[in-house]
């Protein structure tokens, strides 16, 4: 056999491994999409994949945020996975915003030589990139949804074959999140259509409650005049005073806890469908009207002072100094707060205090001066450090039993909305103070 002949086969043969290769790695990507509906591990499994057949050191997967307007490390392998993660950077910034604009695929052989390259983001996770892949993922429409960027090649560059198996594995990396996103869409159509069918239900279940609280009300009412008629008639003292004893701690709470069970009543309903529409994404801009804030803080005392009498803690407001109209979106404030208080209850025992503490301060300008201060500080238990650095987050956790964080999630969201800041300060075994500062002036 000639060298020519040789060298030839032996080509052959290295492009049939080549083929090889890109066929498994369309096989662990197809499998996986096959298997996998939730787009993490897609991500994951497809970016590792990708890696391992070119022989990367790392690779990141960079995904768009429309609602940001920003490009987000998503899921990153590599020694600077933890540090990356998150990160984000304007869309036309560095090699990836180019590609990510342009939506052609880019060989990066040096890329100091790069005048568009981000070198602070590798000084800021200590990791230098030699070599670099920039491949644009696409939706079936030919909308672009991110980029992939497989780093470090461990010997030599990437070449022709690297680039064609890093096309392919582009393509089937924009499939599977896309299609990832339709499981995620169908399963919150189901949700929207579950959350319809309970909203209906709760209106159903709290109807009889009201109802029949109206109706007691209008029987104690009607009781007690009945009883004052028949004591002026009656000559009886002894027995009208034993009568009185009997019957005058039950005239002086039944009109506030029927007050309070309507009110509960009315909240839950109105709460269920906020929450209804929030899903259907339909959140309402806040409606802003100068509002005490010290009344709302007394709505959400009167419900929450049985919750707190019943474990135990005093609950208790106060007011610093003369407190002016404050603009707030009433049924949002009024969320936070109680969300502020129901917390703070939750982290006390027995024998703690919650109160609750509203001044303002109209002097200067915002931040420093014009805001509302509504302060509720407790004597509980405090938070944690892991638990305090992600509070108020996306990732926000529960130190209770079954919950969400989805406390902390409504009130910041409502700050927000007032375009007012929110701070804590707490001490485990101490207590927790948390601050919400709102402006006192809005256009």
């Amino acid at each position: 056999m000639s060298e020519s002949s040789a060298q030839r086969i032996e080509q052959l043969e290295g492009e049939l491994r080549r083929r090889d290769e890109q066929i498994e790695a369309i096989r662990r990507i197809s499998s996986a999409l096959g298997s996998i509906v939730r787009t993490d591990e897609l991500i994951q499994e497809a970016l590792t994949v990708s890696m391992d057949l070119v022989n990367a050191g790392a690779g990141s997967i960079i995904l768009h945020n429309p609602d940001k307007e920003k490009l987000v490390f998503t899921h990153v392998v590599g020694p600077t996975a933890d540090d990356l993660i998150g990160m984000e950077m304007d869309p036309d910034a560095g090699i990836a915003g180019a590609v990510f604009a342009s939506g052609e695929l880019r060989i990066s052989e040096d890329v100091t030589a790069e005048s568009e390259h981000l070198t602070d983001i590798g000084e800021k996770v200590h990791y230098q990139t030699k070599n670099m892949v920039t491949v644009p993922l696409k939706s079936v429409e030919g909308e672009p949804i991110g980029v992939m960027q497989v780093l470090n090649k461990d010997e030599g560059i990437f070449d022709e074959s690297d680039v064609e198996i890093l096309s392919i594995l582009g393509a089937h990396i924009a499939t599977a999140i896309e299609t990832s996103r339709l499981h995620d869409q169908a399963r919150l159509a189901e949700v929207i259509t579950f959350v319809g069918h309970i909203s209906h239900d709760v209106k159903n279940m709290v109807t009889p409650v009201q109802t029949g609280a109206e109706t007691l009300q209008f029987m104690m009412q009607d009781m007690f005049e009945r009883l004052d008629e028949v004591k002026e008639a009656h000559p009886n003292e002894q027995l009208i005073g034993s009568v009185s004893e009997i019957t005058d701690e039950v005239r002086d709470f039944y009109a506030e806890m029927i007050d309070i069970i309507l009110d509960g009543s009315n909240n839950v309903q109105m709460r269920t469908k906020e929450i209804s529409d929030c899903i259907k994404g339909m959140v309402s801009e806040p409606n802003f009207e100068p509002l005490d804030l010290r009344e709302v803080v007394e709505r959400v005392v009167k419900p929450l002072s049985l919750v707190a009498e019943s474990a135990g803690v005093t609950l208790k407001a106060q007011a610093d100094g003369v407190m002016p109209p404050v603009p707030v979106d009433d049924k949002q404030i009024y969320n936070a707060i109680y969300n502020l208080v129901n917390n703070a209850i939750q982290a006390c025992e027995e024998g703690d205090t919650v109160t609750i503490i509203t001044s303002a301060h109209p002097a200067g300008e915002w931040p420093e001066g014009d805001y509302a201060l509504i302060r509720v500080a407790d004597t509980g238990s405090g938070i944690p450090e892991e638990v305090l650095e992600k509070l108020f987050t996306d990732d926000a956790i529960s130190t209770k039993p079954g919950g969400t964080g989805l406390g902390t999630r409504i009130i910041k969201d409502v700050v927000a909305a007032h375009d007012g800041t929110i701070d804590v300060e707490s001490e485990v075994g101490v207590g927790t103070t948390m601050s919400v500062k709102l402006p006192l002036s809005r256009e």
